[in-house]
């Protein structure tokens, strides 16, 4: 009786034994499918991003992490050794970043551009800023001007006051915040009058309104691409994000956030 008893029990013990070790060696195999994906994001593309990222996920099966700021303080971050799986920035910084090495060449894409604009306060009486003219003319009303210092629009704000030639007029009303979004709360809160900066960063930011782009004699426009880390873990899905955000799918979102695909 003993034997009948103990033989099944034995069998038992070992398809339990071996069914897990399969579970084990699987599990071994594919640890990489529950990975997030790390994503830099420059904040000019942090509308559309936000708004792609449950379809990002869906397409690529992974979840993302994602990480926004100015390109240049992600480059910095970057630069420290902070990592990453793919970054989304300002087309200079992603080529800046290939130069040191720490983004694949090869997986160099364009993405969209977009134009700089000028924001008010939600609510406050929008000044004419349709010509260079009439843009001088709201700068010079303005009691303060508020705009990010990293941020890729800094440079080319600086070359409209050299063109409007009121340069030396606007230095005492910069208030100059390298924060991401400050500037934007600056003007939301009644801080600063005007915010000076990308499109979409102003056109959904809650709390301030576009009162319209830069003329386009004056326009700059700022273009945004994507790369993959030279020392990625997950390339192959991070390729596969940005063959998604540059595809017909993401498009009609890319248009509605104010860039144009490139």
């Amino acid at each position: 009786m003993k034997a009948k008893i103990t033989k099944p029990c034995t069998i038992v013990a070992a398809v339990l034994t071996i069914t897990m070790g399969f579970i084990f060696l699987f599990a071994q195999k594919t640890p990489a499918q529950g990975t997030e994906l790390v994503v830099v994001v420059s904040d000019g593309m942090k509308p559309s991003v936000e708004e792609l990222v449950p379809q990002m996920e869906h397409t690529i099966g992974r979840k993302l992490t994602v990480q926004y700021n100015s390109s240049k303080n992600i480059r910095e971050k970057i630069q420290s050794g902070e990592p990453f799986d793919v970054a989304i920035l300002t087309t200079d910084i992603i080529d800046d970043l290939i130069k040191q090495g720490k983004i694949a060449a090869g997986s160099r894409t364009e993405i969209a551009r977009t134009g700089m604009g000028v924001g008010v306060r939600a609510g406050a009486v929008k000044p004419d800023v349709s010509t260079p003219d009439a843009l001088k003319r709201a700068l010079v009303n303005a009691k303060s001007i508020s705009f990010n210092p990293s941020g890729a629009s800094a440079p080319h704000i600086y070359n409209i006051f050299e063109h409007l030639g009121i340069a030396d007029s606007m230095k005492p009303k910069l208030m100059l915040d390298p924060e991401a979004g400050r500037p934007q709360m600056n003007v939301a809160d009644g801080k600063a009058d005007l915010v000076i900066t990308l499109i979409p960063e102003i056109k959904f930011f809650k709390g301030v309104e576009l009162a319209g782009p830069i003329p386009a004699d004056l326009q700059s426009y700022i273009s945004f691409g994507a790369g993959v880390a030279s020392n990625a873990k997950n390339a192959d899905t991070s390729k596969a994000l940005i063959k998604f955000i540059t595809s017909p799918a993401a498009a009609p979102v890319l248009k509605s956030k104010a860039l144009e695909p490139r």
